[in-house]
């Protein structure tokens, strides 16, 4: 039996989306190869800040394998944010939201929290999508704008492999600045 589909749970999770710090563009680097700039160097510590108090812990980073993602966690590591496990897929880098979606659809359900570092726009539509017809005052601005290093704390009840489209619930949405 698949522990992760176990019908009829009623466990509570928590999906923390966040687009990468501001990155460098003049760097003649390859898109995948790309650093963060000094303003990205400065905003992901300030981001970990805000992940450190999220109230449940990290259990589980799915992180794009770019450059500027990679280096996104580490800065937030380094402002306090912490996590259980932390794996890198290409999956995340330049993807749509259903692929991302799939990703969290297979974690395992004794993941509480897990968080999701990649890019835009696929953060966004992930998390306008995930949220749809949620009420918070933040929706608006995310079909608008999902700036760098923003982050989008969703929640849901029931097994990740579950989670659908309007099946969670915004409950925070900040952007950092360091």
């Amino acid at each position: 039996m698949d522990d992760r589909n176990v019908p009829g749970d009623d466990h509570q999770h928590t999906l923390v989306v966040m687009r990468h710090a501001k990155s460098a563009w003049h760097t003649g680097a390859a898109d995948h190869a790309r650093p963060l700039n000094e303003r990205g160097l400065r905003d992901a510590p300030a981001a970990g800040r805000v992940l450190s108090q999220l109230g449940t812990p990290i259990d589980r980073v799915l992180c794009s394998s770019a450059l500027r993602t990679r280096q996104t966690w580490e800065g937030a590591e380094r402002g306090g944010a912490g996590a259980t496990a932390v794996t890198y897929h290409d999956e995340i880098y330049e993807s749509h939201p259903g692929e991302i979606l799939h990703l969290v659809q297979n974690l395992d359900d004794r993941v509480g929290c897990a968080l999701v570092v990649g890019h835009y726009p696929g953060v966004a539509l992930l998390v306008q999508g995930l949220a749809e017809g949620s009420d918070h005052p933040a929706m608006g601005q995310l079909a608008e704008k999902y700036p760098t290093s923003a982050i989008s704390v969703l929640r849901f009840t029931g097994s990740w492999a579950q989670l659908e489209v309007g099946g969670a619930e915004l409950i925070d949405f900040v952007s950092p600045r360091g």
